[in-house]
């Protein structure tokens, strides 16, 4: 894992030449014009964990789309709103976090969708298996009905 919280391994695309915002293929100069940063910056952030491109074979820097997109809310934060580098690390880490956290949620949102879909199923199954002839069985309706008791009277 790297120091913006994904963990990075060597970029393999599905298709041969299909880019994404995954692909490292800016060199460091291209992603220092496209971020406006001086390159020195770049290697400076890689070195604290805020940004951290692929490598490639010969250990040179590629940074990707998503990288450069980093790099300039880096240079936001920095600039504009004041924060310190150990600050924005920590931001970066904890949005990292929150959307790993949002996507486990969605996994298991769609498991407790699925599990309640198959009880649903069961309880239909177990319904339509009822001896009609032993148990009259009456599917409940929804009524807005009401009902007023009144205890008998007594005589005294």
């Amino acid at each position: 894992m790297n120091g913006d919280g994904r963990t990075r391994r060597r970029f393999e695309p599905a298709q041969p030449y299909e880019l994404t915002d995954e692909s490292p293929v800016y060199v460091i100069s291209v992603a220092a014009q496209l971020s406006g940063l001086h390159p020195q910056t770049l290697r400076q952030y890689d070195r604290l964990g805020l940004v951290s491109p692929d490598r490639t074979a010969g250990r040179g820097r590629r940074y990707s789309a998503r990288d450069i997109q980093l790099l300039r809310q880096v240079q936001q934060l920095s600039q504009d709103e004041g924060i310190n580098l150990a600050g924005i690390k920590r931001i970066i880490e904890l949005e990292n976090q929150v959307a790993a956290l949002s996507a486990r949620v969605a996994e298991l949102q769609a498991v407790v969708d699925g599990a309640a879909a198959a009880m649903q199923q069961r309880e239909a199954a177990v319904h339509a298996s009822y001896r009609r002839d032993l148990v009259p069985y009456q599917e409940m309706q929804q009524t807005s009905a009401l009902v007023v008791w009144h205890p008998p009277k007594r005589d005294r």
